[in-house]
């Protein structure tokens, strides 16, 4: 059967899981009758909340007698990981634009490491029904967009089709009948080339995406580079250096269909496929019979950018909530994702039961404590830093900096100029972006987003919206100002009182509600002024024998500030710790004890000095 390996490439809710499902529907990949969820490949539970894809997955249909393999990737850059793993899985891509923003940071990403493998994409205009779409000025913009990557005069001849992901249809142009996706297939299988096939040879392929399976085992997933898989045939794996990591036999064979996994009894070059029977296989390694004595080159993995420090929970809470509280329970999760995510790296750290972990980004290693969390796993997360590195040449000090594209209105485009330069930005491009919108770009130190999301939301009233791309390695940009106001510390163990936090809330913005838990160090809430506060939040009120018109009226509270978990971790200072167990997200202090705090806070003003 004639085989056709395509990935589709977008943005953040571009709407390319959603095309997905209805080529799956299209292609007959379900029966009629069959009750499918919506954004079918998002099959994560984290995937489905965020509206983000995560892991990269891959997919099969037929049309027309020719088998079509689809991987959906990953549109943030934060899994990068992913992304450049899978294009060297397939042979053309679908770029998809939503036709209102146009293409955006994470569709450029991708895109240059397509371009750059030499894939020449077919454009997809998606949404072409939303109001306030501009289809024919977003294809203008993806034109330039490739000529600015460096796009070879073949790939900038790009074929562009226009389409609503949501509707079901895709056509050529923008008068077109509007009733499938019939002219994506023919145009897949008429513009991606077929992969090269070499059966002849002995069989190889690299791994590309590594799962577990409960039946099983470890599944590992990967285009064939050359030969002919078998059931039951030897096979080795070596790393990228020529190293031999085991030897084994290949117990189950699978080959995509719609959304499942089916056996087969042989696969050819070309194929993307899944197999079982490997212990210590992992990604990006190669997969090979005995003869095979060169492993087949890899793609280098960018190098993390950012890090955390991950402790045991050892808070007075800690232990009530999750059943994984141990440093080795935690050591052995963390050296287990590093298996089947190679965008991560974790090792010891000096402190006592905590541990390193890098990663690309904030919401890359977010996503990996939620999971953690709801694995049952209870842990204190440091503050963010950036991964600085000396130049080979210079010997200078340079750090990660990111482009970041801002779409806000006018009226509040000055407050956030005036907040990306205090946090060093440097602003690149600043320009109308249609109705009463801009759209600005700033290069920044990636240490200066951290913990901006926040204000930056409060600061366009919840419409502005912030998208981010890793640039490249700078000089050091020097300090950088960080949260201005100070904590609100419990200096008491209980139960938060309502009457202690009504009057307590003149002194700042609380965290916390009537009822939680507490303890000493603790953080209740923000504080309106710079330094940090004690105070008590179990304190009731003295009653008398005396009753008082007016005194008993009910205390009303504000509604306390909630934060997700990587606000959490974006608003804590390097002696603060985010304390995530199954149940709650805390933010204390890193030493509880206010004699300990102010003998590490002497300390380190002792030696910054």
């Amino acid at each position: 059967m004639e085989l056709r390996n395509v990935a589709i490439i977008a943005h953040v809710d571009h709407g390319k899981t959603t095309l997905v499902d209805n080529l799956l529907k299209q292609a007959g990949a379900f029966r009629t009758n069959q009750v499918v969820a919506d954004r079918a490949m998002d099959r994560n539970d984290l995937e489905r909340e965020r509206g983000i894809t995560i892991l990269a997955k891959c997919t099969a249909v037929e049309w027309k007698g020719v088998k079509i393999n689809i991987v959906d990737t990953p549109g943030h850059a934060d899994f990068g990981g992913e992304v450049e793993r899978i294009l060297s899985m397939v042979d053309g891509a679908i770029v998809l634009c939503d036709a209102a923003e146009g293409p955006l940071p994470q569709t450029k990403f991708v895109l240059t490491k397509a371009l750059a493998r030499g894939i020449r994409p077919i454009v997809v205009i998606n949404k072409v029904d939303r109001s306030d779409g501009s289809p024919h000025a977003v294809h203008d913009q993806v034109f330039d967009l490739f000529a600015a990557l460096g796009a070879t005069d073949e790939q900038l001849d790009f074929p562009t089709l226009f389409a609503s992901g949501r509707q079901g249809w895709a056509d050529d142009s923008m008068e077109g009948p509007r009733k499938d996706l019939s002219a994506m297939f023919d145009l897949i299988l008429k513009h991606v080339p077929a992969p090269g096939k070499d059966v002849d040879a002995p069989f190889a392929m690299t791994a590309s995406i590594l799962e577990a399976d409960n039946f099983l085992g470890r599944i590992l997933t990967g285009r064939i580079e050359q030969g002919t898989a078998r059931v039951n045939m030897p096979l080795k794996v070596l790393r990228a250096d020529g190293s031999l990591v085991e030897t084994g036999r290949l117990t189950k064979l699978l080959s995509f269909r719609g959304l499942e996994r089916v056996p087969v009894e042989t696969a050819e070059a070309g194929d993307i496929i899944a197999i079982a029977g490997l212990e210590n296989g992992t990604i990006p390694d190669t997969v090979c019979t005995p003869e095979v004595t060169e492993p087949l080159h890899a793609i280098p993995v960018d190098p993390p950018t950012l890090a955390m420090t991950f402790r045991i929970n050892d808070g007075p809470l800690g232990g009530r909530e999750g059943k994984k509280v141990t440093s080795r329970q935690i050591r052995d999760r963390l050296f287990k994702e590093t298996e089947s995510n190679v965008a991560i790296k974790v090792k010891e750290s000096e402190e006592s039961d905590a541990f390193e972990v890098a990663g690309r980004g904030e919401l890359q290693l977010g996503v990996l404590i939620e999971q953690m969390r709801r694995e049952g796993f209870e842990l204190t997360i440091g503050r963010p830093r950036v991964l600085t590195r000396e130049n080979p040449e210079t010997g200078d000090r340079e750090e990660p900096f990111e482009e970041v594209l801002i779409d806000v209105d006018e009226e509040y485009s000055g407050a956030v100029v005036q907040k990306m330069s205090m946090r060093k930005g440097q602003m690149q491009d600043m320009r109308p972006s249609g109705g009463n919108k801009q759209r600005l770009t700033f290069i920044i130190p990636s240490r200066g987003l951290i913990g901006y999301h926040g204000e930056f939301m409060t600061d366009t009233r919840g419409t502005g919206i912030m998208n981010r791309l890793f640039h490249g390695y700078q000089p050091w940009a020097g300090p950088i100002e960080g949260r201005r106001n100070g904590s609100l510390i419990s200096n008491s163990d209980g139960e938060a009182i309502q009457y202690a936090l009504f009057y307590l809330q003149d002194r700042g913005t609380l965290f916390v509600d009537p009822g939680v838990k507490v303890y000493v160090g603790l953080i209740l809430g923000e504080h309106s002024r710079e330094n940090d506060l004690d105070v008590n939040p179990i304190k009731e009120k003295k009653l008398t024998n005396i009753r008082a018109a007016g005194k008993d009226e009910a205390l009303l509270l504000i509604p306390p500030r909630r934060m997700s978990l990587e606000q959490a971790i974006a608003y804590i200072e390097d002696d603060e710790l985010v304390e995530v167990t199954p149940g709650a997200i805390r933010l204390r202090k890193r030493y509880l004890d206010p004699h300990e705090r102010k003998k590490h806070a002497r300390r380190s003003d002792s030696e910054a000095a």
